[in-house]
């Protein structure tokens, strides 16, 4: 990715950016990008000569998450809504030099029907080949999800790549699936969400806490990605103020 640090020994850090004025904060905080996040396409069109702007003075590079999906298994919302609304922001994302999108399409074979998991890999495919025009790397956020639950999808789709959310990793799951993940996968990981939580058995415990302030092992997930020899972009997916108080810890545990 161009436009990330020289530094390639360190990870580049950055924060969620919901507004223009956001990306302002993450610069005072000295982090190296913004990663807008597109949950209202209709707000956000309003607010792109904001982000332009602002990315002129503050020289951060921005990255783009795509909103959710809905309820997972409803297909006609994913073909009539949830495509039509990714390749609205794949047309935007040029106008903000964003080269990466991360987006959210829930494949836990528990939860989501074997149909419409098959119906989001051909979403996924389309999704690519606009992409690819674009020079516009597409990764796929774990949820829930295993490496058994991504390993047809990777097979299927060998551009798609993954943004490893060590929080998700802990939901819904007996243990992290972070680590496995990182073994199975660490060619494939091109982007990191962290944020913190203290497990549970319900969507609801994503509670995108303070890092340091649950139980993810951040020390040992961190530290097996550095041995796989990750150098990509890590977000942090908190609100300017929570970044704040945990940053100095977050980049003792990067660098």
């Amino acid at each position: 990715m161009s436009n990330i640090s020289s530094n390639t020994a360190s990870i580049a850090l950055g924060g969620t950016a919901r507004s223009p004025e956001d990306v302002a904060v993450l610069h005072d905080l000295g982090l190296d990008f913004a990663e807008v996040s597109l949950k209202d396409m209709s707000n956000f069109a309003k607010s792109i000569s904001g982000f332009v702007e602002m990315r002129s003075k503050t020289n951060l590079f921005y990255l783009c998450h795509g909103p959710n999906e809905g309820d997972p298994n409803d297909t006609a919302y994913l073909k009539e809504h949830y495509l039509p609304s990714i390749l609205e922001i794949l047309d935007i994302m040029p106008k903000l030099d964003m080269s990466l999108l991360t987006l959210h399409l829930w494949v836990d074979h528990r939860f989501v029907k074997a149909p419409v998991i098959d119906l989001k890999i051909d979403l996924l495919r389309e999704i690519i080949d606009t992409a690819r025009e674009r020079k516009i790397t597409i990764c796929l956020e774990n949820l829930s999800e295993n490496c058994k639950d991504l390993a047809k999808i990777f097979k299927q789709l060998s551009e798609l790549h993954l943004s490893l959310d060590v929080g998700h990793a802990k939901l819904l799951r007996p243990k992290t699936t972070a680590f496995d993940l990182i073994t199975a996968y660490s060619h494939k990981i091109k982007h990191l969400h962290l944020h913190d939580n203290i497990g549970g058995n319900s969507v609801d415990d994503d509670l995108h806490l303070t890092v340091g302030d649950g139980n993810v092992d951040f020390y040992g997930i961190l530290g097996a990605l550095k041995e796989a020899g990750y150098k990509g972009t890590a977000t942090l997916e908190l609100k300017p103020e929570e970044i704040k108080r945990c940053l100095a810890f977050v980049r003792e545990l990067l660098w």
